[in-house]
């Protein structure tokens, strides 16, 4: 049985990390625009910097992209752990799968270990999981962003109070204190991976010159 629960850790981290590294701002950004939106603004990968540089249509295909690779690699490691390892809760898989899918983004080995911040990759991981807790987020970031237009600050927000959302649904849904303690854990590095992604963003809110959307470019 451990090296059954050894082989569904590292197969369900490595599908998250290697799908996680298909970055679609980056593929969209050169495939479609001939261009690299690293070299733009912020230098992320991410939807906010895609839809800045190339227009709302680059955007809102790299968001899907985005959301859509999470989910993806949540169903496979948790597809995983249900074969492999039947006796252990799957969603275990599934949030092993969603960190790697996040570091993947972040850090992609297809593209020089440079892409974006996390948001939507963890964004598709979480509608996945637990879309009551998605919709939670997302209510709380349109609040934020309507009043802000500041959307990295919303970002930070949601990404703060995911694991409390976490732990409140699946305590909510009778999971055993083991599963509640590991999925507890794996919510907070992924809150943890996406703010420290920020982290010059909050250097900029700090100082007043973050970014609003509709802001003209500097």
């Amino acid at each position: 049985m451990v090296l059954k629960l050894i082989a569904a850790c590292v197969l369900a981290a490595l599908e998250g990390y290697l799908l996680g590294s298909i970055v679609f701002g980056i593929l969209i950004s050169k495939l479609f625009c001939h261009d690299d939106v690293r070299t733009h603004g912020s230098g992320s990968a991410g939807m906010t910097n895609m839809l800045r540089t190339y227009g709302a249509a680059a955007g809102a295909a790299t968001a899907i992209g985005d959301v859509a690779k999470g989910a993806v690699a949540v169903f496979i490691g948790e597809w995983l752990f249900g074969m492999l390892v039947p006796q252990f809760e799957p969603a275990c898989g599934a949030y092993l799968a969603a960190i790697f899918a996040a570091i993947g983004h972040m850090k992609p080995a297809w593209f020089g270990f440079h892409g974006g911040k996390g948001v939507l990759v963890c964004g598709g991981a979480i509608l996945a999981l637990q879309p009551l807790v998605f919709l939670a987020l997302v209510v709380i970031f349109l609040i934020e962003f309507a009043i802000t237009r500041i959307v990295s600050l919303g970002s930070i927000i949601i990404a703060a109070l995911y694991p409390i959302l976490t732990l409140c649904y699946w305590a909510w849904n009778g999971a055993e204190p083991a599963t509640l303690v590991f999925i507890g854990i794996c919510s907070v590095i992924m809150a943890a991976m996406v703010i420290y992604m920020h982290r010059s963003n909050i250097q900029r809110l700090r100082e007043g010159t973050e970014y609003r959307f509709g802001e003209k470019k500097k």
